[in-house]
């Protein structure tokens, strides 16, 4: 029957793990902090993908692939960069190995000991720009925009399926542009996109703003973020998009002849989401049943369950059915008609329950005399029988209301966990509550760090839409411009 979950009141932490593996989305593999993304989960992802795929084409980018090795000289012209990435990074040093002389298995051949160590790239910035340099030559050949779909490796200790692997997929886009407006406005245009999707997709309100100096990406000039609130009150970093400024042109020397005829360095920009988009996705519908899927991205929008006796029962409900199926296709809709007679429908029930299916339909004996349909969804756990001519009309609205409705809810969810703040008193309280804190700072790096060791709380922006009448920072009572949103993150 149903496959149980720890409540999230319980252990949020142990529910999400569990829900993970139970859904089908992911397990943990043989190699330490990898993830095993299984097909449902991939399906999910590959619909993010596709989706986010189309927006990047659509504000003019172009797919294009670079390598998986960068070398070790490369990370260490940009010194903000290396620095940032030191810690994480998977070295490459032989390219070999040989069999050990007792037949006791195999061993790194040290005669194969490379010229330069290769670094697994932790991200694409240095092998891109010093690709660009061959590109780069007039502002003729400005913007260049592209989009690599591919995944990093970044070697953390503590691993979470989706939040935080050693390897994961993303997508990273790279451009380089003619002047520093040209690039600013590429970066708040792709962060605009992320925005985008992550509410009217995912169906995940987010706060935009940019980051502080601390919080910024290694190698930046400015970071724009867009934060997410989970439902144990935690932040998570939903989408970053970066100014660099000119700082890896000077690193990889790229300049191109302006239409004056003079020299000059090319401005860049890069942006990423990755497979932590599911996790936000997860953690900010479920509940104690299981997944909660927005309809856009639900690999199986509606599943058709036959409640049966015997197999001529099966085969009457089947046929009475098939023309429905046939007419939610034509909507564009994706059903599934489950008349797998291995199960019985109760464990359907609860399967399609914790997989997150938007909409379940069934049919018994009594609906195929009465020509009713049993129509249950799966935001609401609310179900209602109706006739079931024309019943597809129904579940075809249904598909929007769902996704508005889980929408609606996380905005509540945010409004209800949000607060402003005044003194640190307060916050030091507060912050243990979870949720966003809305307080003034001083704009210190310092003031920001003893926050942080001191209460485990960040700044997770400097939001645009913000409070921006200026205050006391809480802390140090210095001026601050504006109000800054504090949370414990992901």
């Amino acid at each position: 029957m149903a496959k149980q979950l720890t409540s999230r009141s319980e252990n949020y932490s142990q529910w999400y793990n569990e829900l993970v593996v139970k859904a089908d989305l992911a397990e943990s593999s043989s190699v330490r902090g990898c993830m095993v993304i299984k097909p449902y989960g991939y399906a999910i992802w590959e619909r993010m993908q596709r989706a986010l795929d189309d927006m990047f084409k659509a504000t003019g980018h172009v797919n294009a692939y670079f390598p998986l090795f960068i070398p070790k000289s490369f990370l260490s012209k940009e010194a903000d960069h290396v620095e940032g990435f030191a810690k994480e990074c998977a070295v490459v040093t032989h390219y070999r190995l040989k069999q050990n002389p007792d037949g006791s298995g195999v061993v790194v051949d040290p005669a194969a000991k490379l010229e330069e160590e290769l670094i697994v790239r932790p991200t694409s910035e240095t092998i891109i720009w010093s690709t660009y340099k061959n590109w780069i030559h007039s502002y003729r050949d400005l913007p260049i925009l592209c989009n690599q779909w591919a995944n990093v490796v970044r070697w953390e200790m503590r691993t979470r399926l989706f939040l935080r692997t050693a390897e994961f997929l993303w997508q990273e886009g790279h451009t380089a542009h003619a002047t520093s407006q040209e690039a600013l406005e590429e970066a708040q245009r792709m962060l605009e996109v992320y925005a985008d999707f992550a509410e009217n997709f995912m169906a995940v309100p987010v706060i935009k703003g940019v980051k502080s100096a601390n919080e910024r990406f290694a190698g930046a000039v400015e970071t724009f973020c867009i934060e997410a609130l989970m439902q144990d009150g935690k932040a998570l970093q939903a989408g970053t998009s970066h100014f660099l400024g000119q700082n890896f042109a000077k690193a990889f020397d790229v300049t191109f002849m302006n239409k004056e005829n003079q020299q000059e360095l090319v401005w860049a920009t890069s942006w990423g989401v990755s497979t932590r988009l599911m996790g936000a996705l997860i953690m900010t519908h479920s509940d104690d049943d299981g997944l909660v899927l927005p309809p856009v991205l639900a690999p199986i929008q509606v599943v058709i369950v036959p409640i049966y006796k015997n197999d001529e029962q099966l085969a009457a409900i089947v046929e009475k059915l098939q023309p429905l199926v046939g007419a939610l296709k034509a909507r564009g809709i994706r059903v599934k008609l489950d008349d797998d007679d291995t199960k019985k429908p109760g464990w359907k029930f609860a399967e399609y329950e914790l997989k997150g299916v938007p909409v379940r339909l069934a049919m018994g004996a009594r609906d195929l005399e009465n020509g009713t349909i049993e129509v249950a969804r799966r935001d609401t756990m609310t179900k209602e029988t109706l006739p079931l001519e024309g019943v597809e009309e129904h579940v075809a609205g249904l598909m929007d209301t769902i996704q508005r409705n889980i929408l609606q809810k996380a905005k509540d969810f945010r409004a209800s966990v949000t607060r402003t703040v005044d003194t640190y008193d307060e916050f030091k309280v507060e912050i243990e509550k979870g949720g966003f804190l809305l307080c003034h700072w001083d704009g210190t790096p310092e003031t920001e760090e003893k926050i942080k060791e001191e209460t485990k709380a960040t700044i997770r922006c400097i939001p645009f839409d913000g409070d921006k009448t200026p205050g006391k920072c809480m802390v140090t009572g210095k001026p601050s411009k504006q109000r800054v949103v504090f949370a414990r993150a992901y």
